[in-house]
């Protein structure tokens, strides 16, 4: 078998399918490959029952349709024009049993075989649609009525010149050409039917694929930037900055981390940072702060970003009590015993989003700026905080006496050390 033979079976399998087809056309063509095949068989039948019964009409009418249907099914088939055999194929389901009709005698003699001329409108509503099928469906009427006013006017010299059909032949055929038109149509609207159903399924798998991604971009999203800012940067592609007159910043810092890395494999390396800021994004969560950023070996969070915590200086402060305890308590996430330092600033800060690709949540500021700088400062193990936020917390924390330390840029500035919750140390 050659190789072209072979690709018009396969086209004839596929019904003509093309990979680029949409659901609906796919449908069509399936359909009308379907409906196809039963007009085919049921007309082959109908002649093979017909010759049982005893009259002996001539095959050519219903052997020609058998060719046209086969001809315009290869031409389809060869040159893939579904258009023009849709087109051509209802012409010949609605003109054909009229033709027979008129060639046997008249609606009685013919056991109504113009009933299947109405395959030609319902396969109209079901390969093009409903407002194209109005007017086959037309035709159709128009057809069987002129049938009906010519058997009238003629019926008498068409009963003498004729062949006469016995009633019991013309009884059982048109109970026959009824049960197989409502059959073919039943079958063709359960076959559209069950495809139809197919077919969303497949959308509806698609919906569910889809709004799984749609999520899980929204959760990476929601990773990167705090939730109003996500909202925002999906609706409009301005640029988003804005301005906060009381945000609480804070740093930690890893002491000697270049130190101890340096004897570490780059896995080990990233594997150390990644449990331990893993343990950091928990507690920023679970006191409802704002994780921005890490920066080689340094976290940053912010408290006063968004309506989530109203007393976010406080949280701040246990949050970065909770990191240090952390890091001293529990060597699972902390197997090199590192400390950090920690500074916290609190102050007016200006937030959004820097570029278009790889973007990322950023603050700006001299709050920004004095929570890095005294940080860098600190002892290892220490919370450090300015003057605004010592006091906003010392009515609830307990600091050591404040010092003085000078900061570049900015001259001398007071510090106050923080040791813990007020009764903690007691308790």
């Amino acid at each position: 078998m050659t190789a072209g033979s072979n690709g018009l079976l396969d086209r004839l399998r596929t019904a003509g399918i093309d990979p680029d087809d949409s659901e609906e056309l796919r449908l069509n063509k399936s359909l009308l490959m379907f409906a196809t095949g039963l007009a085919s068989v049921a007309s082959m039948l109908w002649l093979v029952i017909y010759w049982s019964l005893g009259p002996q009409f001539s095959s050519t009418l219903p052997f020609s349709f058998q060719i046209l249907l086969a001809v315009n099914l290869a031409i389809y088939i060869r040159w893939g024009n579904f258009d023009f055999f849709r087109l051509s194929q209802l012409t010949l389901l609605l003109f054909f049993p009229f033709v027979v009709q008129w060639s046997i005698g008249n609606f009685i003699t013919s056991s109504g075989i113009a009933i299947w001329g109405l395959l030609a409108p319902v396969g109209a509503l079901l390969f093009f649609g409903v407002r194209e099928s109005f007017g086959w469906f037309i035709a159709y009427l128009f057809l069987l009525a002129m049938s009906g006013f010519f058997d009238f006017h003629l019926a008498e010299a068409e009963f003498q010149t004729k062949t006469q059909v016995p009633v019991r032949t013309a009884v059982v055929f048109f109970a026959l050409n009824f049960a197989a038109v409502a059959t073919i149509i039943f079958l063709l609207l359960r076959f559209a039917i069950v495809e139809k159903q197919r077919a969303q399924t497949r959308l509806n798998d698609a919906h569910r694929l889809l709004q799984i991604e749609q999520e899980r971009s929204e959760r990476l999203l929601l990773n990167i930037l705090p939730g109003p800012v996500a909202e925002r940067l999906k609706n409009s592609n301005q640029t988003i900055a804005d301005g906060f007159a009381d945000v609480t910043v804070m740093f930690a810092d890893i002491v000697n981390f270049t130190h101890v890395a340096e004897g570490m494999a780059p896995t080990q390396v990233f594997a150390m940072l990644n449990r331990i800021f893993s343990s950091f994004d928990e507690l920023a969560e679970e006191f409802g702060l704002e994780k921005i950023k890490t920066i080689g070996d340094a976290y940053m969070v912010a408290g006063g970003l968004n309506d989530g915590q109203a007393d976010y200086s406080v949280a701040i402060a246990d949050m970065a009590l909770a990191m240090r305890e952390l890091l001293r308590r529990d060597f699972t996430v902390n197997e090199s015993h590192l400390e950090v330092r920690i500074g916290i600033g609190t102050g007016p800060v200006v937030a959004g989003v820097v570029g278009k690709k790889k973007f990322i949540y950023d603050l700006w500021g001299d709050t920004v700026n004095i929570a890095s700088r005294i940080t860098s400062e600190g002892v290892p193990g220490m919370i450090q905080v300015d003057a605004t936020t010592y006091r906003r917390l010392k009515e609830r924390f307990d600091f050591h006496e404040p010092q003085t330390i000078y900061l570049k840029g900015k001259g001398n500035m007071e510090v106050h050390r923080m040791i813990g919750r007020r009764g903690a140390a007691a308790a």
